[in-house]
């Protein structure tokens, strides 16, 4: 009883307790629940009240979704839909391919093919029946013409032009690094030439752009003086003059001063925070006549080492006039690189990307035949530069008129890019295409340097492989009759007959009919088109 009457009576109390207790928990989960209630009011509010997305006028709130959707769209279309074979700019499997190469591991697939072979468009090399020891060492390619009095031994595969700046500081050392260790070329990119650059040591094309970046006076024209001594550095094998790029050509460039740190001001030889101006054209000639003169300047100023110009190439007709002005002055380039319009940049506007510009075959076969056409082949020696990541397109570059290749986004995939295409945002996840600090911080520069180096010789070495299989001994001995072309579903046509194919010197006999326009209207003393007559 006595027990019982206890009980009894501490009963209200232990309710009470129970339900104050009760009303704080109430309470304190009010508030959880009122706190983001009241912040998706605000953001409603102020979604409505906004003037700068319709979308979130009529759908507050939950047209963030729509945002936050596309934002990761780039993620989800690369890691859960496209398919090996159909990702843009470069598939999965040639991404997998370099990554695999830059490792060291076996680059093999198995259960065959997954691309369809019968798809109008496919181009397939010709094996033969009779394949080639494969040859042990690499062939080589002299650069250097009759005016040349340094040639260079340049490789079948390089590191195409990226500039400091455009590419970390680390990054930069880990591809001339690489190139020192492989023994091929690094080109600087238009930025000029930095300590990463050379530290290294590897051997160097030093190329030049509109705004003469480290050969450059007070006013942004070319200082004779800076480029003949930059040009003696031992590294600087060559020296490349940019007339374009495929991925924007025509285009100049800004850089805001904000982005000019003293660092890249020392590199570029521009003053520190200042806005650098780069033109869409060269202010130290005008003409085809006058270009030519200047590639002769620029040879004799760094003591003979070859020196060529880069475009993409556009109108036939102007490159055929850069011709008669060689013909005319009696001397030649030492080489030319025809960059295609499939190839990478770290910014440039959609439409020229996309729509400027001929393809790397249509470019290639265009300067190769010029070149032959006239009879100064055998004096210039060609280079290519566009979306070349594996053996296979460097052997179909060699057999459309290549004389070696340069390689951009390959190499970078080969340092770790992972194709966010975040290039121009400074926000590359893996520190190659950025000035952060932080991030390039991730980049090991040893290994991967080791990792560009695996990559080239492996490139190479199936490139030789592919050669052999061919029946070829060396890459001069390939040709367009190598290469078949599907036209459609029941055609398929060799290089050879697929395209036209000039004799040495045709050009300057009787001209065949589809050249001969060209031929006549090309004018050594001026780039401009001239205009079809009219009645």
């Amino acid at each position: 009883m006595t027990k019982l009457k206890v009980m009894t009576f501490a009963l209200p109390g232990v309710l009470a307790a129970a339900a104050a207790g009760a009303a704080v928990t109430l309470s304190a989960w009010w508030w959880v629940a009122a706190v983001p209630m009241v912040l998706l009011l605000v953001l409603a509010v102020a979604d409505v009240l906004q003037r700068e997305h319709s979308v979130l006028r009529n759908y507050p709130v939950l047209g963030h979704l729509r945002f936050a959707m596309e934002a990761l769209r780039p993620e989800l279309q690369q890691y859960f839909i496209e398919r090996n074979y159909d990702g843009r700019p470069f598939d999965r499997d040639t991404r997998s391919i370099v990554y695999e190469r830059a490792k060291g591991t076996d680059a093999e697939e198995a259960f065959g093919t997954e691309r369809d072979l019968g798809e109008p468009g496919s181009v397939y090399l010709t094996p033969s029946m009779a394949p080639r020891p494969v040859r042990e060492e690499p062939p080589r390619v002299r650069i250097g013409g009759p005016h040349c009095a340094r040639p260079y031994e340049m490789a079948l595969l390089n590191v195409s032009a990226m500039s400091f700046g455009s590419l970390s500081a680390q990054a930069v050392t880990a591809l001339n690094t690489g190139a020192r260790r492989g023994g091929f070329a690094h080109d600087t990119g238009e930025g000029g030439l930095s300590e990463y650059h050379l530290r290294p040591g590897g051997d160097l094309v030093w190329e030049i752009g509109t705004g003469y970046f480290g050969c450059r006076t007070g006013d942004g024209g070319f200082d004779a003086g800076q480029f003949a001594e930059k040009a003696a550095h031992e590294q600087v094998k060559c020296v490349s003059l940019k007339l374009s790029q495929g991925a924007k050509p025509g285009i100049g460039g800004v850089l805001p001063g904000a982005k000019v740190n003293a660092e890249i001001a020392s590199v570029r030889g521009v003053p520190e925070g200042v806005t650098v101006v780069s033109p869409p054209y060269h202010t130290a000639f005008s003409t085809p006549r006058g270009l030519v003169r200047f590639l002769a300047r620029m040879r004799e100023l760094a003591g003979g080492k070859p020196v060529g110009f880069k475009l993409c190439v556009g109108s036939r007709r102007e490159f055929l006039a850069v011709c008669k002005a060689m013909l005319d002055e009696g001397t030649t380039p030492d080489f030319v690189i025809v960059d295609g319009a499939e190839g990478g940049t770290g910014a440039a506007p959609m439409e020229f990307a996309d729509h400027v510009g001929l393809p790397l075959t249509d470019g290639l076969i265009t300067v190769h035949n010029a070149l032959v056409g006239t009879g100064l082949r055998d004096r210039v020696r060609i280079g290519a530069s566009g979306k070349i990541a594996t053996g296979a397109d460097l052997v179909k570059r060699l057999a459309q008129g290549a004389d070696y290749a340069n390689a951009a986004r390959p190499m970078m995939f080969a340092l770790g890019c992972i194709q966010a295409q975040r290039c121009h945002t400074n926000t590359c996840p893996v520190g190659v295409a950025t000035q952060d600090p932080r991030r390039a911080a991730a980049l090991d520069v040893p290994d991967k340097a080791a990792r560009v180096h695996r990559y080239q010789e492996a490139t190479v070495k199936s490139a030789l492989q592919i050669m052999a299989a061919m029946g070829v001994d060396h890459p001069r001995e390939l040709h367009p009759g190598l290469l078949l072309h599907r036209v459609d579903a029941h055609t398929v046509r060799s290089g050879a007959q697929l395209y036209e194919w000039l004799a040495p010197g045709q050009l300057l006999g009787e001209a065949p009919r589809s050249w001969a326009g060209d031929w006549a209207a090309a004018d050594p003393d001026r780039f401009a088109l001239r205009r079809a007559a009219t009645c």
